[in-house]
């Protein structure tokens, strides 16, 4: 009878989900969430006003249900690229464990939820700038940047380095330059970290039909602008200390990190044209994610480390 009613069912139109729990988690990148919900607490915790912890949880969760819901939306749309894609081929829509509805249904309810709990719970700020992001990296950088043009990882970037501005914003109702600084080192952040896999993956991206900056400018501009990236970050990474927003401790540290950023990408520069092996795109691309994390994670160390003696001074 069950199998006669599930024929019925699927001549009709309708489908039962055959996607688990898990599906619906990689439906939120949950590698790429981490990332910025570390970044958006960094960016909470770094603003000079207490906030309640309970409500510090609330910001963090509905930041981490935001960037989720862009996950889910962006996997929806891309599911014809990512199936040709031999890095994302098993995700759940183009694996076909869930469907192109049942996506972007996800991504848009999950939307709907962060932005209004944030705006309710926290500050409207802070919402805004989340529905923004949502906005920006599921519309413009998806549906328009990623298939148009080269530089679309330098404009969507942006998408990705607003959480810390987020953060900020909950806190403290406001934008400030200590936390667009803190945009800043992301958004300068990106063009490298992803033109460094785009490198050794330029293949995967000439099947999708994506134009990545290697099978569009060529490797050699491609490496030529992965340096010029690294020569700008490196110095934007120590502003922080420079403008007297952290103590020199997270100055020594920052300037180390983006001397071996420019170091990568140097050796990413003198790659030969016919290296087929990548091994210094691949070291970059590495580097690049222990970058991040290492120069936040300092900041936030900074900050906290700040506070407690000022306090034991108190």
């Amino acid at each position: 009878m069950a199998l006669a009613e599930d024929r019925l069912m699927e001549e009709a139109g309708f489908r039962m989900s055959e996607a688990t729990a898990g599906d619906f988690f990689a439906l939120l990148k949950p590698r790429v969430m981490s990332l910025v919900v570390f970044t958006a607490f960094v960016g909470l915790v770094a603003a000079p006003v207490a906030i309640n912890p309970l409500l510090a949880m609330i910001a963090i969760l509905a930041i981490a249900i935001g960037a989720g819901a862009s996950g889910a939306l962006n996997m929806w749309y891309d599911a014809d690229i990512d199936a040709v894609m031999t890095r994302t081929a098993g995700r759940p829509v183009p694996a076909g464990r869930v469907t192109p509805g049942e996506a972007l249904s996800f991504g848009l309810v999950l939307s709907a939820l962060s932005v209004m709990t944030l705006g309710v719970l926290i500050n409207w700020l802070s919402a805004s700038l989340l529905a923004f992001t949502i906005f920006f990296y599921a519309v413009i950088y998806t549906m328009w940047l990623k298939r148009w043009t080269p530089q679309n990882i330098v404009i969507g970037g942006a998408a990705g380095a607003i959480p810390p501005v987020i953060g900020w914003a909950a806190v403290t109702g406001s934008v400030s330059l200590e936390s667009v600084i803190l945009f800043l080192i992301i958004f300068l952040w990106t063009p490298p970290h992803f033109w460094a896999l785009a490198l050794f993956k330029s293949d995967d991206y000439a099947r999708a039909g994506i134009p990545m900056m290697p099978n569009v400018a060529g490797q050699a501009s491609t490496r030529r602008q992965i340096f010029a990236y690294a020569l700008i970050l490196a110095p934007v990474g120590v502003l922080p200390w420079a403008l007297g927003y952290t103590t020199a401790g997270y100055g020594v540290v920052s300037a180390v990190l983006g001397v071996g950023f420019v170091w990568y990408a140097w050796k990413v520069l003198a790659m030969a044209d016919d290296d087929r092996a990548m091994k210094p795109a691949k070291a970059l691309f590495g580097y690049s994610l222990l970058y991040l994390f290492a120069i936040f994670a300092a900041y936030l160390v900074d900050c906290v480390v700040g506070r407690v003696l000022m306090m034991g001074g108190a």
